[in-house]
């Protein structure tokens, strides 16, 4: 897809939110099942079953997903897509690109080990390594805007208010 294709294509999108902006507010989910066997919670993604368990520093076997490392792994997925996109619509010529990011935890906070190690990442790190003849000028702007348009990115670094309940079954 190129600038005009993209462009053609949301433009009829962007024009309905700004008219009816309430139609652009979307309620995204996910729902995971937490079985009887193993530390596990099976999570339905839409295309297969995602089975998350614990990251074997707190003991885990490391045959399940970790939450953190799937954490990650939805930051370089939307920060990939939106750098393409945006990428896209500044006519920016990408040859090839690759994103990656690392997170350090600090697992004595998770295991309750140590009161004063957090529970979480510490610090996260998104890189991106672009093949591309365009200026600098070109690219700090295509950063800038794929940190300002990246949904996780923005969530992570914003950090949203979170409504936490447990009801029983």
């Amino acid at each position: 897809m190129n600038a005009a294709e993209l462009r053609a294509t949301q433009a009829p999108i962007k024009e309905r939110y700004k008219s009816d902006p309430k139609a652009a507010v979307i309620t995204l989910k996910a729902k995971g099942s937490i079985e009887n066997e193993g530390i596990a919670c099976k999570v339905e993604t839409g295309r297969a079953l995602a089975v998350a368990g614990l990251h074997p520093a707190t003991g885990g076997s490391g045959l399940e997903l970790c939450s953190g490392d799937m954490l990650l792994e939805a930051l370089v997925a939307c920060a990939g897509v939106t750098l393409k996109a945006v990428a896209t619509a500044l006519d920016i010529p990408l040859k090839s690109g690759a994103v990656s990011a690392e997170g350090d935890l600090d697992f004595r906070g998770t295991l309750g080990v140590a009161k004063d190690a957090p529970v979480g990442f510490a610090q996260i790190r998104l890189r991106f390594d672009v093949d591309t003849d365009a200026p600098q000028e070109k690219l700090d702007q295509l950063l800038k805007l794929t940190e300002r348009y990246c949904v996780v990115y923005q969530t992570i670094k914003s950090g949203p208010p979170i409504e936490v309940k447990l009801d029983r079954a």
